[in-house]
C-alpha cells in the first residue's frame, strides 16, 4: 500500500496541470480500492463552494456544474466537520443532496474524506459503491493517507499555474487571482514584475556512459571546457563589481576553487582515463559529490551541493558546444528557478532586475547574499513553486515576509504598488533625518546601531549615520573560504571595521556557526543542529581556532580601543569565565610578542531562554548584554523560523516574547549593564516602539532599516510607547499586538513603515 501510495503521488507531482493531476488520483483510487465512483471536489476560491472537478462513474456532464456549500450535502459535511464520513446508506442520511444530473441514486455506500493543507481544506475525495456497507477501516486509512499526501501536490497544481482545469469548468479566472507563496525571507524589499525562470539545457542526469573513441580526445576536450568556464565565471564576476563589494565577488571565488581545486577536476579525469567519454565522467563525479553534501542534511553544505551541480552543468554545455545564448528580459525581471544560482543572478543585467525567487536554499544561499548586496528583495525555499508554469507571468515579491504572489489580483498589486509609492516617497523623505538626532519628542536619546556582516555594510551604515556597530558577524570570512582563515587575514578584516568607526564603539561577535551555518570544511552532523553544538559552545571545545580569534580581535584594536567582543549561544554561566581565561591568555601572548592590547568589553547574547531565568548572575559577569531577538523567539515558541510550514507561527511580537524581554530590560536596570538588542524586532517600526517602551535604550538592525527606525523615534513618544507596552503583553496573539500597532503607526503618520504581510 506505501508504494501504491508512493506512486499515486509521484504521478500527480509530474502532471503537467491540475485537470491531468485530478484524472490520476480518480483512476487510481478507482482501480486500487476496487469501487464504483471516485470524485475530487475543490473548493472555489472565490465562492467558497465545492465543485464537482472530476469523477469515475458519475455523469461527466455533472463535472463543473455541480457545486455544494459546507452547509449542504455530504460533501459540504466532511468540509465542515474536517474529518472523513463513512456511511452504510447515504440516501437515508438527512445531509443527502440528490444532484440528478450526476446519477449517483444507483450508489448506497459513501466514504469521503477532507483534502486539507495547512489548515485548509481544499476540497473532499469521495469513494461509492453501489452495495450497502460501510468501508473498512483499511480503507478509510487509506484514503486519508492518500489525501493528506496529495494535499500538497494538489497545492502545487493550483498555486503554480495549474488552474487550466479549473478556470474552464465555470469558476471565475479571478479566482485564481492573488495565489500567494509562502517561503523564507531571502533580502528584504518589495518588488512587482514579470517572472523569469531560470534553468539550464544541460541535463547531467540525462547523459549515459559511452566507451571514448579517443581517450586524449575526451581529455583535452575536459579541460577545455573547464578553463571555458573559468574564464566566464570571471567575466560574471567582472560584470557584477560595480554593484557589489570586493567581499560579495568572493562568492564567486567559491566556484573557481571548487575547479582549481584536486578534487572535482581529478576525479573526472580519473573516470575518463579509466573509459568512460568526458560527459559521462563528469556525470558520474558530480552527482557522487551531491550526493555526499545532500546527505548531511545540513543546509550551508546542501547550498555547497547546489553550486558543484551547476558547475557540472556549465561544464557539461561547454562540452557539448552549447555556447550560452544571450537571453531577452524584460524590465521588472524577477529571476524564479527551483534552484537559482549566483552566477545565474549575475547573468541577469542589473538595470532589469527587481527580486529573486528560489524553491531552494535558505537566507545564507550565496544567491540570498548577493540580493541583499544588490538591494533587491528575495524569497527562499518557496515549497509550492512549480517553476515550468511561471514564465512571462506577473508576480509580487515580499522579502520581507517571504511570500510569493503568481499573478496577484488587481487589489493585492495595488497594495504592493502603495507599499513601493511609499517606500520610495520615506527613502527620499528619509535623508532630511539622517543628521539629527535620534531623540523622541519626549527627550529619551535611543541609541541607533548597525548589524554588519561585509563591508559594504560598513559603508551603507556609516552613509546611514548609525552611532556604531551593534553586532559584527565575523563568520562570512569562515563561510566562504575552504579553510580556517589565519590570524593576519582576521587582523586584517577586524581592523578595517574598527578603523572604519572609531571612536565609535564596534561590537565583533565571536565565530557563530553550527545550526544553520556550517562550514563546508568542517562539516557537522546532527539530528538537531540549532540545540546542537554551535556557538560558544564549538569555539569553547577548539581553543586553537578561538584563541586564533581572540588573538586577531585583540591585535585589531590596538590604538583604537573601541572594539568590544560579543559571546553568542551562552547558556552556562562557567562559559564567561572560559571565555575570560583564553582572552586573558590571547594578551599574554600578545604582549610575549611585544604588543600590548587591552582587554576590551566583553558582552553575552541573551538568546536562550534559560539565561532569562538566571538573568541576575549573568549581569554579574558580563560587562554588557545583547538580546538576540531572532534565536531567543525561536526558542520560546519552539520555532524553527527557516521552516516555511511553521513561518507564520513564528513572530517576535508575541506576547510572550515580550514578556521575556521585559525580564532582561529590568535586570539590566537593576545592574547599570548597558543592553542593546539585536535581530529583527529592532528593525521592524512596530518592534522598535515597542522596545522603546519596554525602556530600551540601544537598538542594532539591519543599515536597510536605520533611517526608518529613526524617523519612528523622533515621532512617538516614549511615554506612549510604554502604554502600548503594558496593554501588548496583555494580549492573547501577536497578530492582536500588531493590529494595535498597526493603528499607532496610522495614528503617528507612519504608515509607510507597515511591512506588508505583518
Amino acid at each position: 500500500m506505501l508504494d501504491i501510495l508512493h506512486r499515486v503521488t509521484r504521478e500527480v507531482n509530474a502532471a503537467p496541470g491540475l485537470r491531468e493531476a485530478l484524472r490520476i488520483i480518480v483512476d487510481r483510487v478507482a482501480d486500487t480500492m476496487s469501487v464504483d465512483v471516485c470524485s475530487v471536489y475543490l473548493r472555489d476560491t472565490k465562492q467558497g463552494d465545492f465543485v464537482l472537478m472530476h469523477t469515475r462513474g458519475l455523469h461527466q456532464e455533472a463535472v463543473g456544474q455541480v457545486r455544494l456549500t459546507t452547509s449542504e450535502g455530504l460533501v459540504g459535511l466532511v468540509a465542515e466537520r474536517e474529518e472523513p464520513i463513512n456511511l452504510e446508506n447515504a440516501p437515508a442520511h438527512s445531509r443527502f443532496l440528490y444532484f440528478p444530473e450526476t446519477g449517483e441514486e444507483r450508489y448506497s455506500s459513501f466514504l469521503g474524506v477532507p483534502v486539507i493543507h495547512y489548515r485548509s481544506v481544499l476540497g473532499v475525495l469521495v469513494v461509492q459503491q453501489s452495495d450497502q456497507r460501510r468501508f473498512e477501516e483499511n480503507e478509510v486509512a487509506f484514503l486519508v493517507t492518500l489525501a493528506a499526501q496529495l494535499a500538497g501536490a494538489i497545492a502545487h497544481a493550483r498555486a503554480s499555474g495549474g488552474i487550466d482545469g479549473f478556470d474552464s469548468l465555470g469558476a471565475s479566472s479571478d479566482a485564481a487571482a492573488g495565489r500567494v507563496l509562502r517561503g523564507l525571507p531571502g533580502a528584504p524589499g518589495v518588488a512587482i514584475g514579470t517572472a523569469v525562470v531560470s534553468y539550464t539545457q544541460a541535463d547531467l542526469n540525462a547523459i549515459p556512459d559511452r566507451c571514448p573513441l579517443d581517450i586524449d580526445l575526451e581529455l583535452e576536450s575536459f579541460q577545455a571546457a573547464v578553463g571555458q568556464v573559468k574564464r566566464e565565471l570571471k567575466e560574471l564576476s567582472e560584470r557584477i563589481a560595480d554593484s557589489v563589494t570586493p567581499d560579495e565577488q568572493m562568492l564567486f571565488d567559491v566556484y573557481l576553487r571548487i575547479l582549481e581545486g584536486d578534487s572535482l577536476v581529478r576525479e573526472t579525469i580519473e573516470r575518463i582515463r579509466a573509459g568512460n567519454w568526458a560527459p559521462g565522467a563528469l556525470r558520474q563525479v558530480i552527482l557522487e559529490h551531491v550526493k555526499v553534501f545532500e546527505d548531511m542534511e545540513d543546509p550551508y553544505l546542501s547550498e555547497r551541493a547546489s553550486d558543484i551541480r551547476d558547475l557540472g552543468r556549465r561544464i557539461l554545455s561547454r562540452l557539448r558546444d552549447e555556447g550560452e545564448q544571450v537571453r531577452q528580459v524584460p524590465d521588472h525581471s524577477v529571476l524564479v528557478g527551483h534552484e537559482v544560482s549566483a552566477s545565474q543572478l549575475a547573468e541577469i543585467p542589473q538595470e532589469n532586475l527587481v527580486a529573486v525567487v528560489s524553491a531552494t536554499g535558505s537566507r545564507n544561499s550565496h544567491v540570498a547574499i548577493l540580493a541583499r548586496a544588490l538591494g533587491i528583495p528575495a524569497v527562499m525555499g518557496v515549497d509550492d513553486l512549480r517553476v515550468r508554469q511561471l514564465e512571462g507571468c506577473k508576480t509580487v515579491v515580499d522579502g520581507y515576509s517571504g511570500r510569493f504572489y503568481v499573478d496577484p489580483s488587481t487589489t493585492i498589486e495595488q497594495e504592493y504598488q502603495r507599499l513601493l509609492d511609499d517606500e520610495a516617497e520615506f527613502t527620499q523623505g528619509l535623508e532630511a533625518v539622517k543628521e539629527k538626532p535620534s531623540v523622541s519628542p519626549d527627550g529619551r536619546h535611543i541609541s541607533l546601531y548597525a548589524n554588519t556582516g561585509l563591508i559594504s555594510d560598513i559603508n551603507l551604515s556609516i552613509a546611514a549615520g548609525c552611532e556604531g556597530i551593534g553586532l559584527h558577524r565575523t563568520e562570512f570570512p569562515f563561510l566562504i573560504r575552504d579553510r580556517f582563515p589565519g590570524e593576519e587575514d582576521q587582523v586584517l578584516l577586524y581592523r578595517q571595521v574598527l578603523e572604519q568607526f572609531s571612536p565609535r564603539p564596534v561590537v565583533l561577535r565571536t565565530l557563530d556557526v553550527g545550526g544553520d551555518k556550517s562550514l563546508p570544511y568542517f562539516p557537522i552532523h546532527e539530528e538537531n543542529p540549532f540545540l546542537g553544538w554551535r556557538g560558544i559552545r564549538l569555539t569553547l571545545d577548539h581553543p586553537e581556532i578561538f584563541l586564533t580569534q581572540l588573538r586577531a580581535m585583540l591585535r585589531a584594536d590596538v590604538g583604537l580601543n573601541n572594539l568590544q567582543i560579543l559571546l553568542p549561544m551562552v547558556s552556562r554561566l562557567e562559559e564567561i569565565g572560559d571565555v575570560r581565561e583564553l582572552l586573558a591568555r590571547a594578551k599574554e601572548e600578545l604582549a610575549e610578542d611585544g604588543i600590548e592590547a587591552r582587554t576590551p568589553p566583553l558582552g553575552v547574547m541573551i538568546e536562550v531562554p534559560a539565561t532569562i531565568y538566571q538573568i541576575d548572575r549573568y549581569c554579574d559577569q558580563a560587562d554588557f548584554l545583547s538580546l538576540g531577538s531572532n534565536d531567543l523567539t525561536q526558542y520560546l515558541l519552539a520555532v524553527d523560523r527557516n521552516n516555511s510550514r511553521v513561518a507564520n507561527l513564528y513572530d517576535e511580537l508575541h506576547p510572550a516574547v515580550l514578556a521575556a524581554v521585559r525580564e532582561v530590560v529590568w535586570a539590566a536596570r537593576r545592574h547599570g549593564k548597558r543592553l542593546t538588542v539585536c535581530g529583527g524586532m529592532a528593525g521592524d517600526p512596530a518592534g522598535a516602539i515597542l522596545l522603546m517602551g519596554l525602556g530600551v535604550q540601544g537598538l542594532s538592525m539591519s543599515v536597510s532599516s536605520l533611517l526608518r527606525i529613526k524617523w519612528v523615534v523622533r515621532r512617538v513618544p516614549v511615554s506612549r510607547a510604554a502604554e502600548l507596552v503594558n496593554r501588548a503583553i496583555e494580549m492573547d496573539s501577536p497578530e492582536e499586538v500588531r493590529r494595535m500597532l498597526r493603528r499607532t503607526l496610522e495614528e503617528y503618520e507612519l504608515g509607510g513603515l507597515i511591512r506588508a504581510g505583518k
